[in-house]
């Protein structure tokens, strides 16, 4: 393609951008903890470099970009499915769903397959909860006690619930990623779902595998009793049935919340006061990242009305030559933005608006454009010895990040099959172009 003609935009654009990612890498270095300073912190002094930049344009103008990306439609719903999904995950968990989960799991499983099991368990659970963070929370109490009542490694059982819990960080329709990569590609939910499942599902195949093998002749059990109740899983089914069949997630989502009430009320789980605290519960958890969202939504206008982005695009677009370039251009972009910010969803949103262009400019399917923001934003996302999942999981059991790195095994798998697909186009469905026609 031709990028003669193409705006070139200004390096010095891009300015705030290198501001946040130094402000996220330097404190991260120094203080040894990448959480420690303040995400908002980092972003909001993005924007007021943003803002004292380009003295061509007044600061009244630059405050009407700032609220315009900040209040773009498709930010103010992305946030609207993060509040939902927050009230949903916090009222199933509190109906019970996870605990009835993993009981269900450790009730039934052979010895020589717990771990096996394990894994499966926390792919459920996360692409049911939308929560990778949590269902490592979840499981890591487990994964330790498992550890303890037999011979298998501690690194080994927690780098099978770090793969689980990436599974669903990649796929769920009300993980973060997924509503940040639908949203800023523009695309259905339920349409990304079934390009990404071609793609995961047999990176997920091939490490059961791997973990069967490595376990194949270990024995023991978990001692105690496991409770569970079919019925408290429910929501989690009902979500996930609906979100792939295509029904408009806000629908799925509020039904999940009047399932899980309903189920949680019947089974006097709570009064209906607790049941309305879950959901403030629920959404107050997700407020840092709706207000990020819209933070960064402002920034990342500033950086294009300053030609930031325009300078990015046209830097990228001179080395890219058909589909498959765009796609590992979008794809190599997301991974390095996660690197630096250990944060994949932050990733996705920043280059976000990017990705799409790129993807716009080379004919790529917004399906595909999607699937590989979240693909490679949660592959390295998942084998990141400071990222928040190897850190939670690791101060659970007391090991080093480090060593449970080897055995994320999911993670890797999954970063190889995004390479074989953008390499062979897999998987092909009917065009993009027809599909808009009909």
């Amino acid at each position: 393609m031709d990028t003669s003609d193409m705006n070139k935009g200004r390096a010095s654009g891009l300015l705030p951008f290198i501001i946040f990612l130094l402000l996220f890498i330097g404190s991260g270095v120094v203080s040894g903890d990448f959480y420690k300073l303040p995400v908002l912190v980092a972003v909001f002094i993005a924007i007021l470099a943003a803002l004292f930049m380009n003295r061509k344009i007044a600061i009244n103008d630059k405050l009407d970009y700032l609220t315009k990306g900040a209040g773009h439609p498709n930010i103010m719903l992305m946030v609207i499915i993060y509040l939902l999904a927050g009230a949903f995950s916090a009222v199933a968990e509190g109906v019970g769903a996870v605990e009835s989960t993993v009981n269900l799991g450790l009730t039934f499983l052979p010895g020589n397959l717990l771990i096996v099991g394990l894994f499966i368990i926390g792919c459920f659970i996360s692409i049911s909860m939308g929560s990778s963070v949590g269902t490592v929370v979840a499981l890591a109490p487990i994964g330790v006690g498992l550890a303890d009542q037999t011979e298998l490694g501690t690194a080994l059982i927690l780098g099978a619930i770090i793969s689980g819990a990436m599974f669903g960080d990649n796929l769920s329709i009300i993980s973060d990623t997924t509503i940040a990569s639908v949203k800023t590609q523009a695309v259905k939910m339920s349409d990304k779902f079934k390009v990404n499942i071609f793609i995961a599902l047999p990176a997920a195949i091939v490490t059961a595998i791997i973990f069967g093998i490595l376990t194949w002749n270990a024995g023991g059990s978990i001692s105690g009793d496991h409770p569970y109740d079919l019925f408290k899983i429910l929501p989690y089914l009902a979500v996930l049935v609906f979100a792939v069949a295509g029904v408009n997630v806000i629908y799925v989502l509020i039904g999940g919340i009047v399932f899980s009430g309903a189920v949680g009320l019947a089974y006097g789980k709570f009064q209906v006061m607790e049941f309305l605290k879950l959901l403030g519960d629920g959404m107050a958890g997700m407020q840092e990242l709706a207000l990020l969202s819209i933070l960064l939504g402002g920034l990342v206008e500033l950086v294009r009305v300053n030609g930031g982005i325009d300078f990015l695009l046209h830097a990228i677009s001179k080395r890219i030559h058909s589909r498959k370039g765009a796609e590992a251009g979008i794809a190599g972009l997301v991974s390095v933005f996660d690197v630096s910010t250990a944060n994949n969803t932050i990733a996705i949103i920043s280059i976000g608006s990017l990705a799409k262009q790129i993807s716009e400019r080379f004919d790529v399917d917004p399906r595909r454009s999607a699937s590989v923001l979240d693909i490679f934003g949660s592959a390295f996302q998942g084998i990141l010895p400071y990222g928040a999942q190897l850190l939670a999981i690791a101060g659970v059991a007391e090991i080093s990040p480090v060593s449970i790195m080897p055995f994320a095994i999911y993670p890797v798998l999954l970063g190889v099959a995004g390479i074989i697909a953008i390499a062979t186009g897999y998987p092909r469905f009917s065009t993009w172009e027809s599909q808009k026609s009909h």
